[in-house]
């Protein structure tokens, strides 16, 4: 036999990667404009339909102001409890054997489960006028943080969980030999690898308090200027027949909440490339 008969014969490739992948790409695109993009460009039809000038009216309206003063101060404040102890809490779920862990740990995802007004029955039953541990949070700021609390604590422990469970522990090892203490290990050498997931986890736990309506709808009170958040003002709005008010404050808050999770996002994948480079 010959060389050029031992030589075998090219076989013809199908390419069928860019035909499936652009036909993927249409599907998702197409998926995405019905769900997202349309009611977007509707809201925000909706909201222009007194002009720019009605839309500028309906967010300065004093109520209108006050709510969302109230909504992203509540969230921001439920954001920040939320990185201390979801963060706590994902530590332990990883690092910290105890008995009923399982369970414990199926629980965290119980607020994705459960209905939010369930929720809010709950806590205006243990924390209401008639609380059996006798603390009373019902028409509050602080009961406001505590439902926001309980409907959000998932995103941050979702989010740093698989982090610390791949994170390499001889490193700690090795500067604790060196002598390094527990908090420094920490800030040095856990802390820049968690940021990410940390930022990514807060961002979505805002965006998801600012925009949450039942789980605050007992428990809140709706008392304009204290306890009325932005859900509850666009709720009023849309009962007094107003649709483009609520359509013009909705608008404000759906961009705000997008402005916080760019930012965040933006500062994540830096923090990420930061820890890439010293690796």
């Amino acid at each position: 036999m010959t060389i050029q008969e031992a030589k075998p014969t090219p076989r013809k490739v199908n390419r069928v990667t860019g035909t499936v992948g652009s036909l993927g790409v249409g599907v998702a695109v197409l998926w995405l404009s019905v769900i997202v993009l349309l009611p977007l460009a509707a809201l925000t039809a909706t909201s222009l339909e007194g002009g720019l000038r009605g839309f500028w009216d309906a967010i300065m309206a004093p109520g209108a102001l006050a709510s969302l003063r109230i909504t992203i101060y509540v969230s921001a404040v439920v954001a920040l409890i939320n990185v201390v102890f979801g963060t706590l809490i994902a530590w332990v779920l990883v690092r910290d054997e105890f008995p009923g862990k399982r369970y414990v740990n199926g629980l965290i995802d119980l607020p994705f489960a459960l209905p939010t007004i369930v929720a809010s029955i709950v806590l205006l039953s243990l924390y209401g006028p008639e609380s059996p541990v006798n603390i009373h949070l019902n028409a509050t700021q602080a009961g406001l943080i505590v439902a926001l609390a309980f409907v959000t604590l998932p995103f941050v422990v979702r989010s740093v969980q698989p982090v610390l469970m791949e994170l390499d522990r001889e490193i700690e090892e090795a500067a604790a030999s060196l002598g390094a203490s527990n908090l420094t290990i920490f800030r040095k050498v856990v802390a820049p690898v968690l940021a990410p997931a940390i930022l990514g986890g807060a961002g979505l736990a805002f965006a998801r308090a600012i925009g949450e309506f039942g789980s605050i709808i007992l428990i809140g009170g709706n008392i304009r200027g204290e306890t009325q958040v932005t859900s509850q003002y666009i709720q009023q709005q849309l009962e007094m027949d107003r649709p483009g008010a609520a359509a013009a404050v909705s608008v404000v808050l759906l961009v705000f909440a997008f402005i916080v999770l760019l930012v965040l996002r933006i500062l994540a994948n830096k923090a990420a490339r930061r820890e890439e480079q010293a690796a």
